[in-house]
């Protein structure tokens, strides 16, 4: 069996970091991009078989020279985010809303054309949205947008660029840097509130979602398709 190449733009930390690790483990030669030198540095001591490359996913002329340099490629996994877009819509700050579309729909679409040339035809890739898309979470107008946009493109980019597969998975609440922003306390107390409500009673792991995404990537007979692994998120009220 040929060796499989992935890049994982987004892939320092997170839901990123962990399908690395396991595309990976499944003998993949695996490179990750992203912008932060001391989440690359870290990787580079833990993970060292994992290629690193700086580049911002929002950046064409950056994630180009990327994929130029990595070569042929078999699985592109888009996991970029931003910090903002959350909050009640009366006092939504409409700027910050602007630029998470920019970090998270506009990097990944920026990824997509920038990696296409040198995407295989077997190829695939998989983009990162969230649950908010679907669910009723108050406070969350603004990620609902972002992440329903990205995941729009699914659908029409698997039909447009077949038989290159197009996928995305939602995911819900997971236990990633994402929340850094929140006090320990804070965050530990709306976990805990909210695994009490979800139906499988418990916050995600990175490599929960990570598993997802991997069959996503992999698997040649998924297209067009998010995966929701939200851990039962959009069937119940997180308000």
């Amino acid at each position: 069996m040929n060796e499989h190449t992935a890049l994982v733009v987004g892939g320092t930390s997170g839901i990123g970091l962990a399908t690395a690790r396991r595309l990976r483990a499944m003998g993949a030669r695996v490179h990750v991009a992203g912008r932060d030198k001391a989440r690359l540095d870290a990787v580079a001591a833990s993970d060292p078989e994992l290629v690193r490359h700086r580049a911002d996913g929002g950046d064409a002329g950056e994630i180009g020279a990327v994929a130029e340099a990595v070569g042929a490629i078999d699985w592109l996994v888009v996991s970029l985010s931003g910090g903002e877009g959350a909050g009640p819509i009366a006092e939504l700050d409409l700027s910050a809303l602007r630029r998470a579309f920019d970090a998270k729909l506009f990097g990944h679409l920026t990824t997509v054309q920038a990696v296409l040339p040198r995407l295989a035809p077997t190829g695939s890739i998989t983009l990162i949205g969230a649950i908010s898309a679907r669910a009723a979470i108050p406070g969350t107008a603004g990620l609902a947008a972002v992440n329903g946009a990205v995941e729009a493109v699914v659908k029409p980019l698997a039909v447009e660029l077949a038989p290159i597969r197009v996928n995305a998975v939602s995911p819900g609440l997971v236990d990633t840097p994402w929340w850094s922003a929140l006090p320990d306390d804070a965050r530990e107390a709306y976990f805990a509130q909210s695994a009490r409500a979800l139906p499988t009673g418990r916050i995600a792991t990175a490599d929960d979602v990570a598993e997802a995404v991997v069959l996503a990537a992999t698997n040649r007979n998924i297209t067009g398709t998010v995966i929701e692994a939200d851990g039962g998120a959009r069937l119940v009220s997180l308000g």
